[in-house]
Formats: structure tokens, sequence, C-alpha cells
């Protein structure tokens, strides 16, 4: 009987969770292209809450729209926040309408986004988006995970030992990708592959001192096995 696979997050939670963490937004219309640094929030319902950019170009265009909202595209970049080959792990995008909150703010309603993850584009409904909620990690993970990288040599390496043998017997290079409410995610790099394994907590963590706790865990079961003599120690 084959092993249960791990939990982990659903492509509409891994989409909220990009909205949620992004610190940028490209945001498309028909007359415009503008990058929106620091100036959304997201809202229960999935909305994109805009400050009105200081050029004042959309607010324009909203201005002169025959129906007073604009078809428009959100896209926006999840990238590792720790130096590894390849470092962007999704992208999203989100097709949906733009709208004018008073005279400071703009609305972007989705309708539906594709998230792509390697070679892989998932298309995420409205509901299944408005239904989900970002990984209570999501905020802090690019943190967590340096704290982990820059310590590697008692965190990472360590953990490296419940990789399965394959991974560690070809590992030049293991490095934390990833960390949401149900693991924590290695990058394994090979010379001439690499490969994305999940280290799966106990259970699901609540917030990031329950996640620190399960990486404890994690390290009290890794420095209980022996490590192998090839498995790389160092970044």
């Amino acid at each position: 009987m084959s092993a249960a696979p791990c939990p982990e997050p659903t492509p509409a939670e891994r989409a909220r969770s990009v909205l949620s963490a992004a610190g940028s937004l490209t945001l498309t219309t028909h007359g415009h292209r503008v990058e929106l640094i620091g100036l959304h929030t997201v809202d229960a319902a999935a909305r994109l809450l805009i400050q009105n950019p200081p050029d004042a170009h959309l607010a324009a265009e909203l201005a002169m729209a025959p129906h007073g909202d604009l078809t428009a595209l959100v896209e926006c970049t999840d990238i590792a926040p720790v130096s590894v080959r390849e470092r962007v792990r999704a992208r999203l995008t989100l097709g949906g309408r733009l709208t004018a909150l008073g005279p400071k703010a703009l609305v972007f309603h989705p309708a539906r986004a594709v998230l792509t993850e390697g070679d892989t584009a998932i298309t995420i409904g409205l509901d299944e988006l408005t239904l989900a909620a970002p990984d209570p990690l999501a905020t802090h993970e690019a943190e967590m995970l340096a704290r982990l990288d820059a310590a590697h040599s008692h965190t990472v390496a360590p953990l490296a030992r419940l990789l399965p043998a394959r991974h560690q017997l070809g590992a030049s290079e293991v490095r934390p990708l990833r960390l949401d409410r149900h693991g924590l995610v290695l990058r394994v790099e090979t010379p001439g592959s690499r490969a994305d394994v999940r280290l799966p907590f106990g259970t699901a963590a609540t917030h990031p001192g329950d996640a620190v706790r399960q990486i404890h865990a994690l390290l009290a079961e890794a420095t209980s096995r022996p490590r192998h003599r090839r498995l790389p120690t160092t970044s």
C-alpha cells in the first residue's frame, strides 16, 4: 500500500497566499500598465483595495469609462526569499474589473485566476478564490525562511536527513524553499537537476509560533538519525 500524500495548500489557498504576501503588483487596463508597489490590500472577498497611484492615470481612465468600470488584469510573482536557482515559485494572473472607491482608492474585483507553478497552470474560479483563505504563515514566511537559511548548519543540514535516500545521495545543495501551515519544502540541488521535497508537520500550524515548534519537532526527529556522509552540510 502506498503512503498517503503529504497535505499541502490547495491552488486557491496558494493564490490567496501569493496575493497576501505580495509587495507589488502589475495592473493592466486597455490604456495603461502600472506597477503598484505597496499600494494594495486584499479583503475577505479576495477583492484588491488599491490606493490611487500618484500619476492618477487610472482614475482618469475610470472617469471616462462609459459604465464606470474597466476590464483589467492583475499579475504578481511569488519569488523565493532565499537564493536558489530559478527563484520564481509561482505566477498569479487575475482577470476582473476595476472600479473607483472614493477619490483616492480603487477596487479590483477578480472574476478568475490562473496560478502557474513550473509548467503547470491551474485556473481557479471566483467561488474557490473567495472561499479560500491565505495561509496563516504567508506574511511571515519570507522572514522565517531567511532565518532558517542563515542558520543553515544548525537547521537545514540536519533537516536534510529526513529527505528520502535518493535525494540525499545525489544532493550538492539543500536550501529552504517554502513554508506553510502543512510543512517545510526543501529545494534539493544536484549537478544536473533539482527537486522540491516537502517535510510535513505532525499537525497543521495555526500561527508562526506554532510553526516554529513544528520545525523543532522535525529537527528533533532529524538529529536522531545518522547523517549520510555524502549529504551536504553547508550552503
